[in-house]
């Protein structure tokens, strides 16, 4: 299953739809109130979006999950940027975990490289991002198998999560009038080129963006980052986005590309109480090696570099 995975994504890297706009759609509609002035729309499109893990019909966790927004309590949300196309079952090929402190204003942007070598509950050892595949052909559920995965990784909560389609990506970009980002790299990428310093980008322009990888001697790590410039430039352009002409197609594009347990009282909560956070945000990348096991390349992180994320969220999630 690993050899063969890897060879599709090798295949197909090219035309990957990046995840960033998926999240910026998002995150439109968590912090930009204006759309909200259009409810009936916005409940609609909720009611869209909302897909439950098999573990919310628990009704304890339910009650427990809602109490924790209700009291604003620090809460752990996972993003995953799936590639899924017809006739494939799609791969979390990113993964960002934002805890949520609203009572510091704080955020934690956890990139989780997508080749970490970790133990797939009932899969054994195998790249991170394999998780959510697994979860589909096992009936499992590929938001629920990988939000396990990572849980039981670093041994951390996950308390709701957002699944992106790639394809919104373009769209969303260019539906908030672009980006600005400041590139510490000056490089070109498939005829678009990017001078070092501050720069403004359009919704292909940051696709071409954070899709470079080869030319950063950081590779995926380096492009993680560029991907968390995106994501913070994307949360600067919603907060000030006020153009209810454009709320409907942002909505259509919301409702079309992604998928979430939030439901309509959680996003208004994340609204009011937990927005403030985005002003204030500590980027976190995780410390591993590179290593070919039986043919294929994985990401090798250490027991020692798994407590220290702990350590660090769990504290930050305990700040008053």
């Amino acid at each position: 299953m690993a050899s063969r995975t890897e060879r599709k994504h090798h295949k197909k890297r090219k035309k990957w739809p990046f995840w960033v706009g998926g999240i910026l759609l998002v995150l439109l509609l968590l912090i930009s109130g204006g759309i909200f002035l259009i409810y009936n729309q916005v409940g609609a499109v909720v009611d869209t979006m909302h897909s439950p893990l098999t573990r919310d019909s628990d009704p304890d966790r339910q009650k427990e999950i809602n109490q924790l927004y209700k009291e604003k309590d620090a809460v752990n949300i996972l993003l995953l940027g799936v590639d899924e196309r017809d006739g494939d079952l799609g791969r979390s090929d990113t993964m960002i975990l934002l805890s949520i402190n609203p009572n510091t204003d704080k955020m934690i942007m956890l990139s989780i490289p997508r080749d970490t070598y970790v133990n797939i509950p009932g899969r054994g050892m195998d790249k991170i991002n394999h998780a959510y595949p697994f979860g589909i052909i096992d009936d499992i559920g590929g938001p629920d198998l990988s939000v396990q995965t990572v849980e039981e990784t670093f041994n951390l909560s996950i308390h709701s999560y957002i699944r992106v389609n790639m394809e919104g990506f373009q769209q969303g970009i260019d539906a908030v009038g672009g980006v600005t980002v400041n590139n510490a790299q000056a490089f070109s990428s498939s005829g678009y080129s990017f001078q070092e310093g501050q720069i403004t980008l359009d919704g292909q322009e940051a696709l071409e963006y954070i899709r470079m990888r080869k030319q950063d001697n950081r590779g995926d790590l380096g492009r993680n980052d560029r991907q968390r410039q995106v994501i913070q430039a994307a949360m600067n352009e919603a907060a000030s986005f006020s153009s209810i002409t454009k709320a409907g197609e942002i909505l259509d594009i919301l409702g079309n590309n992604v998928q979430t347990d939030l439901d309509m009282d959680k996003l208004q909560t994340l609204l009011t109480n937990y927005a403030g956070a985005r002003n204030n945000i500590t980027t976190m990348e995780i410390e591993g090696h590179g290593e070919t096991i039986n043919g294929i390349w994985y990401y090798i992180v250490s027991d020692g570099e798994i407590n220290r994320i702990n350590s660090e969220i769990t504290g930050h999630m305990q700040q008053q």
